[in-house]
């Protein structure tokens, strides 16, 4: 048994270090680039929707359609929608009352963001007012810098990507652990998984908010066909496929607020990591057989395969092999069990340090990196360095829970608006 488990564990080992080798080619790319991307003037200023779906936002959704109608961008060339999608509150009327194109949406059966975009996307064919070159799509809590749009349409004008992502803050980045966390990680997907990908000319990944989806596009798809719990990275993965790029605009940046319980952000967790396990089963082996197109394609299949890939399940496998092991070798003699429970309470501990480590690493890269636009005070960064790697301890849980839980859409509650909120000052592609 010994034998066994020692080259099971090394096994496991050398895999996930393997398939997870090229994220720290990600990493040096990270580090070393400066003055990425820089402004370019557009041959010509695109007309454009923003979407925003909102359900029970009346707290913060006039914030967002207020900083929408103060871009540094021709007002007749942005069209704001709201979908007002089965709310009980006055969310249609603040919007309304903002500024905003209201439709109201009810469809207790068909619930999710997914859906909410499909219906307004049909409503404007049907309406003749599908014509737009592209859509951002937003969430109701965001703050959008001014020149967001600006700097997504020099980028989109290219003509080179099918999609755009953006770089995405926190406005509420110091409240606690918990919102810390979320920001360090969405700071660390901006700087090291993003630019990265739009450095090698391999397609990125949109996340949730703060993306641009050429008109194009939905029209060839006839809506937003997307509709698992993780809507968006549904979308990135078909653009992978299909050979469709979504590129990156370092310099076009949203402030959104991040839960600040840990009930709220169990619930939503729980829903990406059940998002991700739909996405595994509807589209694994896809991904698998896109990975040998090879050239960009291929690699943009592979990243996609890893993104959703349930690593942290299979750690967790390892982790509950061990500790089997470790139970049945008790009626081995006391020597030879000694021997198997050390090595597998070995590999355990190692399999946590290095993970923390990881992590602690990924945290303070970014932190350092990203300096500037983490606006709290210095004790505090440094704070959330250490709190980091707890908060992504607690996806352990929420992954083993979401493979046999079933899980719904649920809203997020989100506070009062804070239309007065000033970003971090950033100058946008010259971070550290």
């Amino acid at each position: 048994m010994l034998e066994f488990t020692q080259s099971f564990n090394t096994a496991i080992a050398v895999i996930l270090t393997l398939l997870y080798l090229y994220q720290l080619g990600y990493l040096l790319i990270g580090i070393i680039q400066k003055n990425r991307h820089g402004y370019r003037t557009p041959s010509k200023l695109r007309r454009y929707a923003a979407v925003i779906s909102a359900r029970n936002e009346e707290n913060v959704i006039g914030g967002l359609i207020d900083s929408l109608k103060h871009q540094n961008y021709p007002e007749e060339l942005l069209d704001i929608y709201v979908i007002a999608d089965n709310c009980t509150d006055n969310t249609a009327q603040v919007a309304e009352n903002a500024g905003a194109i209201v439709y109201r949406r009810f469809n207790h059966l068909q619930v999710g963001k997914g859906y909410a975009l499909d219906y307004l996307f049909k409503q404007l064919t049907e309406e003749g007012k599908n014509d737009y070159d592209g859509y951002f799509v937003f969430d109701a809590d965001n703050y959008v810098d001014p020149d967001f749009v600006k700097e997504m349409n020099a980028t989109f004008d290219t003509g080179k990507y099918a999609a755009l992502t953006s770089y995405r803050n926190s406005r509420n980045f110091g409240s606690n652990w918990i919102s810390a966390g979320y920001g360090l990680w969405f700071l660390r997907e901006a700087r090291f998984l993003n630019a990265p990908r739009m450095a090698m000319g391999v397609s990125c990944a949109i996340s949730g908010t703060g993306f641009l989806v050429s008109g194009d596009l939905v029209r060839k798809n006839g809506g937003w066909p997307y509709h698992l719990l993780t809507e968006d990275i549904e979308f990135s993965v078909n653009c992978a496929l299909q050979g469709e790029v979504i590129g990156y605009c370092e310099r076009a940046v949203i402030y959104d607020e991040q839960p600040v319980t840990f009930k709220q952000s169990w619930d939503q967790r729980l829903r990406w990591s059940k998002g991700f396990y739909q996405i595994d089963y509807k589209y694994g082996l896809s991904l698998l057989k896109g990975i040998f197109t090879g050239g960009r394609r291929g690699f943009s299949c592979y990243d996609m395969f890893m993104t959703v890939a349930p690593g942290m399940f299979f750690t967790l496998g390892a982790i509950l092999i061990n500790l089997i092991m470790m139970a049945a070798c008790m009626t081995m003699p006391p020597h030879g069990a000694r021997l198997v429970i050390a090595e597998c309470t070995g590999f355990i501990a190692k399999t946590v340090f290095v993970f923390y480590l990881g992590l602690l690493m990924y945290g303070a890269i970014t932190t350092i990196t990203e300096w500037k636009a983490i606006a709290v005070p210095t004790s505090r960064k440094l704070m959330f360095l250490f709190t980091f790697p707890v908060f992504m301890f607690t996806y352990i849980p929420i992954s083993a829970v979401a493979l046999v839980r079933k899980v719904e859409w649920k809203p997020i509650y989100h506070g009062a608006d804070q239309g007065s909120f000033i970003p971090a000052a950033r100058k946008k592609g010259l971070s550290m």
